[in-house]
């Protein structure tokens, strides 16, 4: 297995054709799928890959695959993404993660973002980055604040419905140095 970088316990890589079918599991989990708008279909799932990868051939950069080094699993991705949302400093890099919830509460959250901090600040060039998400998704929150993000703002997020619980959400950042 070839990776681009590796944290103590991870890969990270591009994706691949045998990662569509269990990412796909996990997008259409509604545990894991808590704190977005909704599941989503298989189809939605490769759409997703694909913009994945149409990243990576313009960037060079996106969300990695990530393995389980120790089991060569595929467990979910974390990485680096271009949000659709407008806010007053975009276009802006943010860092995200979904791993698989068997995985969860094992700490490979918080190292594979601080590997990803390490690479993007090392290697890609980032002066900062930003990550967010629904003010009551608390663990990544705790993810943010584990790898030194701090809060810099709440806001309401445009794409999500009135009254959702998720439309209030946390905007963390942290500069490179």
């Amino acid at each position: 297995m070839k990776y681009i970088f590796t944290s103590e316990r991870l890969g990270f890589r591009e994706w691949r054709e045998p990662d569509l079918q269990p990412f796909s599991e996990m997008n259409a989990d509604k545990k894991v799928m808590e704190y977005f708008s909704k599941t989503l279909t298989k189809s939605e799932s490769d759409n997703f890959v694909e913009k994945i990868k149409l990243m990576f051939s313009e960037y060079d950069y996106g969300l990695y695959a990530v393995d389980e080094l120790s089991t060569k699993e595929f467990i979910g991705f974390i990485g680096y993404w271009h949000p659709s949302i407008e806010l007053d400093f975009s276009p802006f890099v943010e860092i995200g993660w979904r791993i698989k919830p068997e995985k969860w509460n094992n700490g490979y959250a918080t190292e594979g973002a601080t590997a990803c901090l390490d690479f993007g600040f090392g290697t890609l060039g980032f002066e900062e980055i930003y990550s967010l998400t629904s003010k009551t998704n608390l663990k990544s929150e705790r993810i943010m604040q584990k790898i030194g993000m701090r809060k810099i703002a709440e806001f309401e997020h445009p794409h999500i419905e009135l009254g959702s619980s998720l439309k209030t959400h946390v905007l963390y950042k942290i500069e490179k140095g």
